[in-house]
């Protein structure tokens, strides 16, 4: 049951990242791109300013990347402290040496407590995603 719900999480996070990934951070790249060989046909600079060109091409994608990986990270972290406080839960309940059937029943109560962990994040996510395309629409260091 918990791998049926850490593939539940997997699939919508994955969800999540392509569709951030076609909407804004593919045409970000593309852009880095183009703005990279506008930098280097330029022959008319010092080899510094044309590193100086590119680097300040990346900058944009380089903070929507890191921005993505932050806010995914902290979903992450947001669960996996929930699942700790099930686990933390069932352990103070369950004492010292338990019976076979009380294993079982703290088993599903673990289950239980982390289904509702994976539920809540996964009703979190399209708010989340709604505002990370917001603050990637607005785009570099306006967050």
């Amino acid at each position: 049951m918990v791998e049926r719900q850490r593939q539940r999480i997997e699939q919508e996070m994955t969800k999540m990242i392509n569709d951030l990934d076609m909407e804004y951070l593919r045409k970000m790249q593309a852009d880095m791109h183009r703005c990279a060989a506008a930098c280097c046909d330029n022959k008319e600079v010092s080899l510094e300013r044309v590193q100086r060109c590119v680097e300040n091409c990346s900058s944009k994608i380089n903070w929507a990347q890191s921005y993505v990986q932050t806010e995914l990270e902290n979903l992450q972290n947001k669960l996996q402290r929930c699942v700790m406080d099930c686990n933390d839960d069932v352990r103070v309940k369950m004492g010292p040496n338990p019976s076979e059937s009380e294993v079982d029943k703290f088993t599903t109560l673990f289950e239980t407590c982390a289904t509702k962990c994976v539920d809540k994040q996964l009703e979190y996510m399209p708010s989340l995603l709604k505002r990370m395309k917001a603050d990637l629409a607005k785009g570099e260091h306006n967050t």
